[in-house]
């Protein structure tokens, strides 16, 4: 099927608007969809897309000093396509499961050689990543050792050092991306499964790298996954926890900065790659033979999908560390208890939020797609339309939070529209509503309203929660 609406999708999306030069941004998909069927037709979904790159695995096991021959032809015939699209291949070298993590001296000596081997195998490829969210239990074990103190950080640390220097050694130009980390975590809060946060987890990695001694850096740049709290989480919204979005691109850089000053790996300017973001659409029933078993998680509908991606790249845009963000997939997983959160379904026909995703791509790579720096403050209003009470707020990049305030009293907060409050008062009479929207960019937006609220008559009871609302004069 995906053959046969390639050339129809290309016509279309050919006709999107020209973008103006600024500073590109690199917009990609992580898939290894190419490794495993046939490239040349998965890489043209990704070119369908706009994306001009794309993260591949290589995937080390215990034992292994070098990629599979098999794996390797499959990779080298991958990262070619790619790059005969003008897609530029991106490999992440990392373990299976957190079980077989490559924690001790004879296990890191082969992650290494293995990813000198791969490097090796593929000299058109550049960028390497070192590991995959070693702040889970999922990808790293153990997280804290027997008295609840950092094991992890410590011996990701080793790891990232040891293969740093040892692509170097095979290419000196390699770009050797480290972090990778995991958005959430728990810092050990809960027993099963224990994790870092990603704040947590960037001041042990500083502490570790300290202690070490090293008078080398251990990467070029940071690797940050940033997915929200759920799929219906705007790329915007912040985070007063140690969990770290893409709202929070402040807090990243100043622990960054924290972790790394005055030693000879760079912090407060450590390039930033956002290196997986995913927002899940609901499957509408017409596609549902193409997928198997249950959605547990939080899904948005495909329009806001399409606007949390296209938010994304513009918030990427005018933060001035940050080169690239990485959505994944381009293709949606089969397995509803996977990831549908591509601009694809798993039968390789597109969403209705294809077009909003490339042409969100496309401005972001020629630098277009947001004014920076960034500050336009989000827009925002009350109405008291047919007795409710309501607030609407838009931002050129993306609203974050919107607070209701009323008689100076915070009565909610909500970080996704639509922006529907509860509030109900105490008793008849005349309130003033205040509203705030913020963006990540630290903009504020405010209206204020006086209203007056009085009790629904019993025939409209269900209307409003029984109160009425209108503008006072």
């Amino acid at each position: 099927m995906k053959f046969l609406v390639a050339a129809a999708i290309l016509l279309a999306l050919a006709c999107a608007p020209a973008a103006l030069a600024g500073r590109p941004l690199g917009v990609g998909a992580v898939e290894d969809a190419a490794i495993w069927q046939n490239p040349d037709a998965e890489m043209d979904l990704a070119k369908l897309a706009g994306f001009n790159t794309v993260r591949m695995t290589a995937q080390w096991s215990n034992g292994m000093t070098i990629l599979p021959p098999g794996q390797v032809t499959r990779l080298q015939r991958a990262a070619m396509s790619a790059s005969a699209r003008g897609i530029t291949p991106i490999v992440s070298i990392y373990n299976v499961n957190g079980a077989t993590a490559p924690n001790d001296p004879s296990a890191r000596a082969q992650f290494v050689e293995f990813a000198k081997s791969t490097v090796r195998a593929l000299p058109w490829v550049t960028t390497f990543i070192v590991g995959n969210e070693p702040n889970s239990s999922f990808y790293w074990q153990p997280q804290f050792d027997a008295g609840g103190k950092d094991a992890a950080a410590a011996s990701y640390e080793q790891l990232l050092a040891a293969t740093y220097d040892g692509i170097k050694q095979v290419r000196p130009g390699a770009t050797v991306v480290g972090g990778a980390l995991d958005s959430h975590g728990n810092d050990g809060s809960t027993p099963h499964p224990s994790s870092h946060s990603p704040a947590t987890f960037i001041h042990d990695l500083g502490a570790a790298y300290r202690a070490s001694g090293r008078k080398a850096p251990i990467m070029d740049v940071f690797d940050e996954h940033i997915y929200g709290d759920t799929s219906a989480s705007p790329p915007s919204m912040q985070h007063a926890d140690s969990t770290i979005t893409e709202g929070d691109y402040a807090r990243l850089v100043a622990l960054l900065t924290k972790a790394f000053a005055g030693t000879a790996q760079q912090g407060s300017a450590l390039p930033i790659l956002y290196g997986e973001y995913g927002v899940e659409s609901a499957i509408p029933a017409a596609k549902a033979p193409a997928y198997t078993g249950k959605e547990a998680a939080v899904t948005v509908d495909e329009a806001t999908q399409g606007a949390y991606y296209a938010q994304a790249m513009r918030l990427a845009q005018c933060q001035p560390n940050v080169i690239g963000l990485m959505l994944f997939h381009v293709v949606d997983e089969s397995a509803l208890g996977a990831w549908q959160s591509g601009p694809f379904y798993a039968d390789g026909t597109p969403k209705s939020s294809l077009q909003t995703i490339h042409d969100a791509a496309r401005a972001a790579e020629s630098g277009s797609a947001a004014s920076c720096p960034d500050r336009t403050a989000p827009s925002v209003s009350v109405s008291t339309a047919h007795g409710d009470l309501s607030v609407a707020a838009s931002d050129n990049i993306g609203v974050g939070r919107v607070s209701l305030f009323v008689n100076g009293t915070r009565a909610g907060v909500r970080f996704a529209a639509p922006y529907a409050f509860k509030w109900r008062p105490s008793r008849p009479g005349r309130y003033t509503v205040i509203v705030r929207a913020a963006d990540a960019s630290g903009n504020v937006g405010r209206t204020v309203a006086k209203i007056t609220a009085k009790h629904a008559r019993r025939s409209s009871a269900a209307h409003a929660g029984a109160w009425l609302f209108k503008r006072a004069r």
